[in-house]
């Protein structure tokens, strides 16, 4: 299994990008996909992730200015995130619990991390 991030960059306060993450592989299920970021000098801390039955789930610090969509038929997820602040400056983190085929249980996958910088 693989997850492919994409859609960083660097954008000014107060504007907007949207990261894509798509799994790859053998899959039998997504359980849940979501994405965590790390800031330099920070732990990895979860942003927003989504189940898949449709329940999201989102960090304080992110709500009201982030969505996170799942797309169950190609095996993707999106972070829209709206007025940025300096502070959500970090590496972003595809993150999905999948089963594969032939297995019962699902596993914790990552993907490699995107930057997002946002200038003051």
């Amino acid at each position: 299994v693989q997850l492919q991030a994409s859609g960083g960059g660097l954008v000014q306060a107060g504007g907007s990008l949207r990261l894509s993450c798509a799994a790859s592989g053998s899959i039998a299920r997504i359980n849940a996909m979501g994405w965590y970021r790390q800031a330099p000098g920070k732990q990895r801390e979860l942003v927003a992730t989504t189940r898949s039955g449709g329940s999201t789930n989102y960090a304080v610090s992110v709500k009201g200015r982030f969505t996170i969509s799942g797309d169950n038929a190609k095996n993707s997820v999106d972070l829209q995130m709206d007025s940025l602040k300096p502070e959500d400056t970090a590496v972003y983190y595809c993150n999905a619990d999948i089963s594969t085929i032939g297995t019962l249980f699902g596993y914790d996958y990552w993907g490699q991390g995107t930057q997002v910088t946002v200038s003051s």
